[in-house]
């Protein structure tokens, strides 16, 4: 009788590991991601749908907050700094909330992001923008809520959600002149200082032309900011080059130096490095 009674048990054991039963989610899950210009602009929601009930108004209450979606806090994020409505917006992520009413709309970006749906208690000091827009209604009904970039050009674009059947388009503006005038001057005005490290970097890990390594990283030591002491790790690199050059009085005095640039930087490993590669050059 015990045995039937374990063997019971460890069938049932068995049953509850591999019956996984697969249910879709009442509201699903929703990812936007989407280039506007130059600006990489990510959207993570979820798509409650509306059922035959009335939305806003009822189910989505006016004048109160909302978390625009369903589950954990619909979020927004940008790499560059936008304007929406004519606002400035950093870059970076946010929780999208809104607080609809029957003749504007409210549109919130508070900059906690990790509430299941409203905060628990709301900082009006993490609200890094708020914006009005007015609602339009549509001909048509929209079942599940629907937020898009659309409208998209290289400039701007909309941020639209719909449900039942209001729509709200909220506008902005991307930056991409400045930031396309910015990459061309700086690609016509050559290579900088961390690319001719890369460049001397890969030379010498690569075995290739040692002359060359070595006037590309003097290039990068000459080019480096000058308001800060040259990195020690830059003269660590020349003085290796040097030293496969057949230069070891060089390679020695380039070490020295950056020993005490690691030296006052605190930095045990270059300290250690330069020592043996000065006693070993030495010899």
């Amino acid at each position: 009788m015990k045995k039937l009674f374990f063997t019971g048990l460890l069938a049932l054991a068995m049953l509850s590991t591999y019956a996984q039963v697969k249910t879709p989610q009442a509201s699903p899950a929703a990812k936007i991601d989407q280039m506007v210009g130059l600006a990489d602009i990510q959207i993570d929601y979820s798509r409650p749908g509306a059922k035959g009930r009335t939305v806003y108004g009822d189910l989505v209450p006016y004048g109160k907050n909302w978390r625009t979606g369903a589950n954990a806090n619909t979020t927004f994020s940008v790499d560059q700094d936008i304007k929406v409505s004519g606002k400035d917006l950093k870059k970076g992520k946010y929780a999208l909330y809104t607080t609809p009413k029957a003749d504007s709309w409210d549109v919130i970006f508070y900059t906690s992001t990790d509430n299941w749906g409203l905060p628990e208690n709301w900082d009006e000091s993490k609200v890094a923008l708020r914006v009005s827009v007015k609602p339009e209604t549509l001909m048509r009904s929209v079942e599940s809520f629907t937020i898009a970039i659309n409208n998209i050009t290289n400039d701007s674009a909309t941020l639209d959600l719909a449900w039942e059947r209001t729509y709200v388009s909220i506008p902005f503006t991307v930056p991409t002149n400045e930031v396309a005038m910015a990459s061309i001057e700086k690609a016509l005005a050559g290579p900088s200082y961390a690319d001719y490290f890369a460049a001397a970097q890969y030379y010498y890990q690569s075995n290739n032309d040692m002359n060359k390594a070595l006037t590309w990283v003097n290039k990068a030591i000459e080019m480096a900011p000058s308001d800060r002491d040259t990195p020690f790790w830059y003269l660590r690199l020349k003085s290796l080059i040097q030293a496969k050059t057949g230069d070891k009085k060089g390679a020695i005095a380039t070490a020295k130096s950056s020993l005490e640039g690691a030296k006052k930087a605190g930095n045990a490993d270059y300290e250690k490095m330069n020592k043996d590669s000065i006693a070993e050059w030495s010899k």
